[in-house]
């Protein structure tokens, strides 16, 4: 995935788009805009960064997790699941994650009227939300969560599965690909959001990354993350490391 901060406009339509698409409840946000103030008050400038789960390729949170709940799925692109048939909440990879993009859905809600009380859920769910995704996989951590788990980002991989095989680029203007692309790329106004092949020298990310300088945040930590961000002007310096 590539962000392009120079378009992004902190509107926080993908995080909208991906609580909708994932029935997350309401402060469990895969898809975080963090909003920050660069310089000193008065004149300090407002600045914001969208920030997923970085399905990194080397991740602190798979090292951690005791019961092997957390995995990374070469066969599915590289992204980061947490099996919740496993998972145990034990948080460790909550602790491990440089980039706070996991959740544990049983904490105390931060809106009221509690929903979990509202729509209850059963069997061991963790609500019953209106509307909610038919897509179902526990082994991937997709769908409404059960009690005791934490959740994270898997970059839609329920719509990423069915996508046609070898296509270097998931683009929602493309009408038959559409359906395919992550909710919060397919839904980003200014199109600030990208996603593809990065190993397909062809693909529109690819080139991104090479054409403008694509940086990863906190690569210091040695994770190595799976999105890029553009514009590097617009904020990230603030959040490298001093040299």
């Amino acid at each position: 995935m590539v962000i392009d901060l120079d378009k992004c406009t902190g509107c926080q339509a993908c995080t909208t788009a991906c609580d909708m698409e994932n029935d997350t409840l309401p402060g469990e946000s895969w898809q975080d805009v963090l909003y920050y103030t660069e310089g000193e008050y008065p004149s300090g400038q407002m600045k914001w960064l969208p920030r997923p789960c970085m399905q990194c390729e080397d991740p602190s949170c798979v090292h951690v997790c005791p019961t092997r709940a957390t995995y990374k799925d070469h066969d599915a692109g590289g992204i980061v699941f947490i099996d919740w048939d496993k998972c145990i909440g034990c948080k460790y990879c909550m602790i491990a994650c440089p980039y706070g993009v996991r959740f544990f859905a049983d904490e105390k809600p931060l809106v009221e009227p509690d929903l979990k009380e509202v729509f209850a859920g059963s069997g061991g769910q963790l609500w019953d939300p209106p509307g909610q995704s038919p897509d179902t996989d526990y082994r991937r951590g997709i769908g409404v969560q059960p009690k005791g788990v934490v959740s994270k980002c898997t970059f839609c991989y329920h719509r990423v599965k069915e996508a046609p095989e070898g296509v270097p680029d998931l683009d929602e203007d493309d009408p038959e690909l559409v359906d395919y692309v992550p909710a919060c790329v397919r839904t980003c106004p200014p199109k600030a959001r990208f996603f593809g092949d990065l190993d397909n020298p062809a693909s529109n990310v690819n080139k991104l990354i090479g054409n403008k300088n694509g940086i990863r945040l906190k690569d210091h930590t040695g994770n190595r993350p799976q999105v890029y961000y553009l514009g590097a002007g617009a904020g990230i310096p603030a959040f490298q490391p001093k040299s």
